[in-house]
């Protein structure tokens, strides 16, 4: 069985900043693609960003410049650092990952997810 928990969500001023962080754990294998959603009320869930387990980054063009993520392999373990947050960043923020298992290969988990708020 394999658990995303994700921490680090809250409540900020525009123009703050808010790091959030996620950890996979359970029968992992290998960790590949790891990354960040976001769903605002009303809308669909978006990709904010992504990680290759080489390092290589995706962002989405609302999160270029303000947004980097990160990841420790090591930990199992992906950030998502957030800077000039905007009341438009509102939104539950989930983590993804792509775990392979002893019985799954390349499997899509999600976590719980974590609000983010920010006040204008």
């Amino acid at each position: 069985q394999v658990q995303l928990v994700e921490s680090g969500g809250g409540l900020v001023q525009a123009g703050g900043s808010l790091r959030l962080s996620c950890v996979a754990s359970g029968s992992i294998w290998y960790v590949n693609a790891m990354g960040w959603y976001r769903q605002a009320p009303g809308k669909q869930r978006e990709l904010v960003a992504d990680i290759t387990r080489g390092g290589t980054t995706n962002y989405a063009d609302s999160a270029k410049g303000r947004f980097t993520i990160s990841r420790d392999n090591a930990k199992n373990t992906v950030y998502l650092q957030m800077n000039s947050l905007k009341p438009e960043d509102t939104a539950v923020y989930y983590c993804m990952s792509t775990i392979t298992t002893a019985t799954r290969v390349g499997q899509n988990y999600w976590g719980q997810g974590t609000q983010v708020t920010v006040s204008s």
